[in-house]
């Protein structure tokens, strides 16, 4: 079953990878695949904040997976942390893929950067669990991403319960 999937990336130094990515499915079957990618993330760049909180929420409208592709310096980024914090307050289920394996445009890879999944915790019973623990990640590359990404979001939003 495909799934609605939204993309979360640094757009700058990770739009390259993140569309051959996102677009991975072009060469499968949309089904074959396991995901629809629901976002128009060109039309974001020249908002302000508040009109990008709406676009965000809108795109995760219908979605039941938030796919984090992390770049080199994912982790901490405004937007990415309200993703992560509005995909987990609908429910998405949320995977991590480590994209920096993938070569951009002029053949290069860049530096692993940190699991955003370490800064954000729930509390359960008293104590921090971290997201760490309860979302999977990934590298594209070395974890075969073209041909398991669709395995990984149907994972995820199982997990969910979606």
């Amino acid at each position: 079953m495909a799934r609605r999937t939204f993309f979360s990336f640094q757009y700058g130094p990770d739009c390259w990878r993140a569309s051959q990515v996102r677009n991975s499915w072009v060469t499968q079957d949309r089904i074959a695949a396991g995901f629809f990618d629901s976002a128009e993330w060109e039309e974001v760049k020249r908002k302000a904040d508040l009109d990008i909180e709406k676009w965000i929420d809108k795109q995760l409208e219908g979605t039941s997976v938030t796919v984090v592709l992390i770049g080199a310096n994912t982790a901490g980024r405004k937007w990415i942390d309200y993703e992560i914090k509005s995909s987990r307050k609908r429910g998405n289920g949320l995977v991590g893929i480590y994209i920096h394996n993938k070569k951009n445009s002029k053949g290069l890879t860049s530096s692993k950067g940190i699991n955003p999944f370490t800064q954000w915790y729930t509390t359960q019973n008293e104590q921090k669990v971290y997201f760490s623990s309860l979302y999977k990640t990934y590298d594209w590359v070395n974890d075969d991403g073209y041909t398991n990404m669709g395995t990984w979001i149907e994972e995820a939003a199982k997990k969910a319960g979606r």
